[in-house]
């Protein structure tokens, strides 16, 4: 059985019944689905045969203080069992496949798929997109039914890349940066296996330094670039990634008027119109995408 650990960081413990205990290692950045990637596994000590079946919080204060969820769970079966290495055949819900634990030094072991990858499909997440800019644009379009207006924050462009329970950054250029402290782990947290690509902003809301999410450009595996605005923001209001100081900024379709009259009352710049079948140009100022700022005239 596999769980995903809430705890000071996000990490998931391969538990594997043996001799009456469950045998375990902790996987900082989860089971890897792809032969070309092994991933750290830390030997913790045995588990009782009964946490097996644990869910739920773990209070402050106490070891692997945190929330514990069950990913994983199945049966297996033994290649090799050794000292310094395992070979297993796990049959989960989620992970199936040959997989490979060897020692390299002390309690730190790696776990390596011995298999092809679990899908074959699955494109590796980007190293980089540079974002797509709006024009500027003195009207509204007419065709107002066929897009979706959002709020010009004013913010500070950052792109998140979250994989295996953690995040980087990438700014306006999309060269890496740093972001906010916790940002990361907060994402990593939320998404948790699932990597995905955001994009997003830095901005002031209500006094406090906010990332503001507006569009999701990679998800599982897959890319999202050529899918029309639209979907891409449906998958993103779909993953539920509010939280402290992170926010999926609304988007209203058709709504030009609402969100001006919303925009000027909350003394932002503008607002911005971006056409529903779009896909995502990156590294593009495109018309499809337009920024509309209040000096201008209807």
């Amino acid at each position: 059985m596999i769980q995903e650990h809430h705890a000071r960081s996000l990490h998931w413990d391969l538990r594997l019944e043996r001799a009456g205990v469950l045998v375990s290692w902790a996987v900082p950045k989860g089971i890897p689905a792809d032969p070309e990637t092994d991933r750290l596994a830390v030997r913790t000590e045995d588990h009782p045969l009964e946490y097996a079946a644990f869910e739920g919080e773990i209070p402050k204060g106490e070891y692997g203080a945190g929330r514990m969820t069950i990913w994983d769970r199945g049966t297996y079966e033994t290649e090799k069992w050794s000292e310094r290495e395992v070979k297993v055949v796990l049959h989960g819900s989620r992970v199936t496949g040959r997989y490979a634990l060897f020692r390299t030094k002390g309690e730190n072991w790696m776990i390596h798929r011995m298999d092809p990858p679990a899908d074959p499909d699955a494109e590796p997440i980007p190293d980089a997109v540079r974002p797509m800019l709006p024009e500027r644009h003195a009207r509204l379009p007419r065709d107002r039914a066929g897009y979706a207006f959002e709020f010009a924050w004013g913010g500070r462009r950052l792109a998140a890349y979250v994989e295996g329970g953690r995040a980087r950054f990438t700014g306006g250029d999309g060269r890496a940066v740093g972001g906010p402290a916790g940002l990361g782990s907060r994402l990593g947290a939320a998404l948790g296996a699932r990597p995905a690509v955001l994009d997003g902003e830095l901005a002031e809301v209500e006094g406090q330094e906010t990332y503001l999410l507006f569009d999701l450009l990679y998800l599982d595996g897959r890319s999202l670039l050529d899918e029309p605005y639209r979907r891409r923001r449906e998958l993103l209001d779909g993953l539920g990634l509010d939280g402290p100081r992170r926010h999926t900024s609304p988007w209203y379709p058709g709504e030009a008027e609402a969100v001006r009259e919303a925009a000027r009352a909350q003394g932002l710049s503008g607002i911005l119109a971006k056409r529903l079948d779009s896909p995502y140009e990156p590294g593009t100022r495109s018309s499809a995408w337009r920024y509309l700022p209040f000096s201008t005239r209807r």
